[in-house]
């Protein structure tokens, strides 16, 4: 799946937004591993990243030829500040309908408007892609994303208290969220 969009942050710095492809593989492994390093919302830590630069590059090539997948890097002066992606939860009839949505900002571009648009951009391919139910789950206690979700016209349908594990706080809870895609939204 292919996007591209250039976006005007609130610092005024333009990003670009578009799928990440092979030769992004070193870039966004060292992003993703500095993005799980400052903060406690995101899935894992650093050290338990799966993949290596090599393997980075190839998941991104899979989601680039994917019709109905895609890993979007936010380049900002030519660095990855950010990824967003849409993944299918399921190939068989029951489940196709369905994708679940995952973002991961470095803390220095927090509040600049990037994550909406990481958002937006991973919506609007959802519904290019034809999926009509798009999901996420959040850390509670991550009140800014649950509000820029919230005002995407995502919508809470359960809680689980004992959701993540930290190693620094202990259980957190996670919120699971869903947006309608084939009634708007973004």
């Amino acid at each position: 799946m292919k996007y591209r969009q250039t976006i005007t942050l609130k610092n005024r710095k333009e990003a670009l937004l578009r799928n990440g492809d092979y030769a992004d593989g070193a870039a966004v492994f060292e992003n993703f591993n500095q993005t799980h390093a400052e903060t406690d919302f995101l899935l894992s830590y650093p050290d338990e990243n799966s993949y290596d630069p090599d393997q980075e590059a190839e998941f991104l090539k899979k989601k680039t030829e994917s019709p109905n997948e895609i890993e979007i890097v936010a380049l900002v002066d030519g660095r990855v500040a950010g990824t967003a992606g849409i993944e299918a939860v399921g190939t068989k009839y029951k489940l196709r309908h369905r994708a679940e949505f995952g973002i991961s900002i470095l803390k220095e571009y927090w509040g600049l408007g990037l994550g909406r648009a990481l958002a937006e951009a991973c919506i609007r391919c959802a519904r290019e892609a034809g999926f009509t139910q798009l999901e996420l789950n959040v850390v509670a206690e991550n009140q800014r994303a649950v509000a820029l979700y919230q005002s995407l016209g995502f919508v809470e349908f359960g809680r689980n208290p004992r959701g993540f594990n930290s190693r620094t706080v202990g259980y957190q809870e996670l919120i699971d969220m869903r947006l309608e895609l084939e009634k708007g939204g973004a």
